[in-house]
């Protein structure tokens, strides 16, 4: 048998069990350093989308809280102003018609002023309050008026000027039609007897018996 015949060629060499084992070893390595690379450009990928997906639901939330920002505390602040109409509605709005016109009668009297005639209407009724118009012709001097006309702005019973016109002046006396407005309760208002006031235009019907004063 010849030296050539019994050297392992180069072929066979390579087949050996020892090289297949560190071939396909090598092969390994090669696949796991390949799937960690890949792992950590996906881990990269994923760290990445999550933070934007964080940022996108932080600014989600900070854009809530200043959306409902004006609601909270309100169910407190309902409460509080609910208290604050009842405590109005206690203080300012007369009881009943004769609440009326005895402070506007004390007014007159308190300020100088002669109250020719007040008419009373009732405007159409409403859920909580009823209107109360009154019609009235008042005459004095100048600051005698201004007074009657600053003390019902400033009176405890909720009064409102509507409309003021001269109708007439002789010397220092000052004839004023006067148009105020307050408010009673629906049930009060309909109790009182008071007729109606018109849909439109600045005369109010001739007043009931108990719906005109000052004559």
């Amino acid at each position: 048998m010849s030296a050539s015949e019994t050297t392992p060629t180069l072929r066979e060499r390579l087949a050996s069990p020892l090289n297949l084992h560190f071939a396909g070893f090598a092969l390994l390595l090669v696949l796991a350093v390949i799937f960690a690379v890949r792992l950590g450009f996906d881990w990269t990928a994923m760290d990445s989308h999550a933070n934007d997906v964080l940022a996108g639901k932080q600014i989600q939330l900070k854009a809530l809280e200043i959306q409902t920002a004006p609601l909270r505390g309100l169910d407190e602040r309902v409460q509080k102003t609910r208290q604050q109409i009842d405590a109005f509605y206690k203080k300012r709005i007369p009881a009943d018609y004769s609440e009326i016109s005895s402070r506007i009668g004390q007014l007159a009297v308190t300020s100088g002023v002669r109250l020719s005639r007040v008419e009373y209407a009732q405007e159409k009724p409403g859920v909580e309050l009823t209107e109360i118009s009154m019609d009235a012709g008042i005459s004095g001097d100048y600051p005698a008026i201004m007074r009657f006309i600053n003390s019902l702005e400033r009176d405890q019973v909720f009064f409102i000027i509507r409309a003021m016109s001269l109708t007439g002046q002789q010397g220092g006396l000052v004839n004023l039609r006067l148009r105020v407005s307050t408010w009673l309760s629906p049930a009060n208002a309909e109790a009182s007897g008071l007729p109606m006031a018109p849909s439109s235009g600045d005369e109010l019907p001739a007043p009931s018996s108990a719906g005109k004063e000052g004559e």
